[in-house]
């Protein structure tokens, strides 16, 4: 077995999703010594786009890419909901965000979020085609072994590896042998909605005059007698971004599907799959030009090979971290996507688990276990609250009775209920602290984020020290001049 020296143990970070690039990124720019393993060889341009506002915008400013996302980004003020025969509701007005925050909501395609930020990490901290298939906690160090049969220690362990997290089913194993894991975290992911997914090829602006308007247009087709949901969204790069959803029967999980598959009873999942439910959807009509459109046109304007189908699972687990291993996004909270929190949610942890890892005073497993213990209390009570938010907005979505009533409060709220809706949304807003802080904007003071807390009276500690250390030096040379200035004499 090859076996990799370091002379510097390091944070090992498993999967380079949103939140594990994300993480590198901030240790990056803390000094703090990691590696990023991914299990994909490639990273495939695969999604739709998702909505980035006041909850990670200033982060991107911290980070220094503000501008740079605002160029491949889309403002967003308004989602306007839609019954089949595309009669629209009341639209949902998102204008008020700016207010609170000082910041609007803006959509981006995920591939090119997602580039955005992999530029921030160095390629040579980025192991592509490594999975992950031992992983020791030995007390001192945490090791694994990669597909390549090399070997990493680290002090921690990060799993951002999704949803289906090889790390937490590590994790779980150890913790069920010893007879310490909840009841509720041995239950496999549920999910009672699917989803396809994809992005057209840019579109000409005379032929789609959508792409025209200066914001972007949000637009979502609430099925009739059907039990679908379809969802459309002009980007800054004239394509249309689109998701379609299909609302199940009934609750299952991944093993049940699994079952399914191979009792032959059904093929869900693949390109076969995916193109099947292309197949059954493409005369739906969408809300764009003179209605004369449907889900087809947008299909048939997307390469096949970038449109998929995958699972919206829907749960919090309970247990996030045990001796130097610790989850981090989908890999401890999976969120349905209706409220545009899932993408947020994660990178909040990686912003969470970088200011405490910057913060922390030593690598033994005492401090480990408290930093850990920390980003679990500011962190999980998150995690519900978006997790509550996204079922809301879900069932808004859904079909059946709940459907309906949500729907008819979403589209006839009074404004002092929408505001207070927003306000909820809006309060976790934490910031990196040992980056260079930015001015708070808006009328809706964030909520205190400990871990920022943390890191910024730290990062302030050593600049104070580093400006001391300064005046001391310039002292020291004008003495040095002085002296030079009296011998001469």
């Amino acid at each position: 077995m090859a076996n990799e020296n370091n002379s510097k143990r390091t944070v090992l970070i498993v999967g380079a999703g949103l939140g594990g690039l994300l993480l590198g990124a901030l240790l990056e720019k803390a000094g703090v010594p990691y590696k990023i393993f991914e299990r994909a060889s490639v990273v495939k341009p695969l999604g739709s786009a998702l909505s980035v506002g006041p909850l990670i915008v200033p982060i991107l400013q911290q980070l220094g890419v503000y501008e740079e996302f605002l160029s491949i980004s889309k403002c967003m003020t308004h989602i306007a909901m839609h019954n089949e025969s595309l009669k629209p509701y009341k639209p949902t007005d998102y204008s008020l965000v700016e207010e609170y925050t000082g910041y609007g909501y803006y959509i981006v395609t995920r591939p090119l979020l997602y580039d955005l930020i992999l530029r921030q990490v160095p390629p040579e901290k980025l192991h592509f085609g490594k999975r992950v298939n031992i992983i020791a906690d030995q007390g001192e160090m945490v090791v694994i072994e990669t597909s390549d049969n090399m070997t990493h220690e680290g002090d921690i362990l990060v799993g951002a590896d999704g949803a289906h997290s090889t790390v937490r089913q590590h994790l779980y194993k150890t913790l069920k042998d010893k007879g310490s894991l909840p009841k509720s975290d041995q239950e496999d992911l549920p999910f009672s909605c699917t989803c396809l997914v994809g992005q057209t090829t840019p579109l000409d602006p005379e032929e789609f005059p959508i792409m025209k308007e200066s914001v972007c247009q949000f637009q979502v087709v609430l099925g009739k007698g059907k039990p679908y949901t379809w969802i459309i969204f002009s980007t800054a790069q004239n394509t249309l971004a689109w998701m379609v959803m299909r609302h199940l029967s009934r609750q299952t999980n991944r093993a049940e599907m699994v079952s399914r598959l191979k009792s032959s009873e059904s093929v869900e999942w693949g390109c076969h799959a995916a193109m099947a439910m292309c197949d059954e959807t493409r005369t739906f009509p969408i809300p764009i030009g003179d209605g004369k459109l449907n889900l087809g046109t947008l299909f048939d304007r997307t390469p096949k090979d970038q449109i998929s189908k995958v699972m919206l699972e829907e749960k919090v687990f309970k247990t996030w971290c045990s001796g130097r291993i610790v989850l981090l996004g989908d890999a401890c909270h999976k969120l349905h996507p209706s409220s545009g929190q899932g993408a947020a949610t994660a990178m909040h942890d990686a912003v969470a688990l970088a200011n405490l890892m910057y913060a922390i005073p030593s690598t033994s497993s005492k401090d480990i276990s408290q930093i850990l213990g920390e980003y679990y209390a500011e962190r999980y009570p998150a995690a519900i609250e978006a997790f509550k938010n996204s079922q809301q907005g879900a069932r808004v979505l859904g079909k059946g009775p709940s459907g309906i009533v949500a729907l008819y409060v979403s589209t006839h709220a009074p404004l002092w209920l929408w505001k207070s809706v927003l306000e909820k949304m809006l309060r976790h807003r934490p910031l990196v602290g040992f980056l260079d802080p930015i001015e708070r904007k808006g009328s809706l003071a964030p909520l205190v984020s400990p871990s920022t807390m943390k890191a910024r009276a730290l990062f302030e500690r050593r600049w104070k020290i580093q400006q001391q250390q300064k005046e001391k030096e310039k002292q020291e040379e004008k003495e040095v001049r002085e002296g030079k200035h009296a011998v001469v004499a």
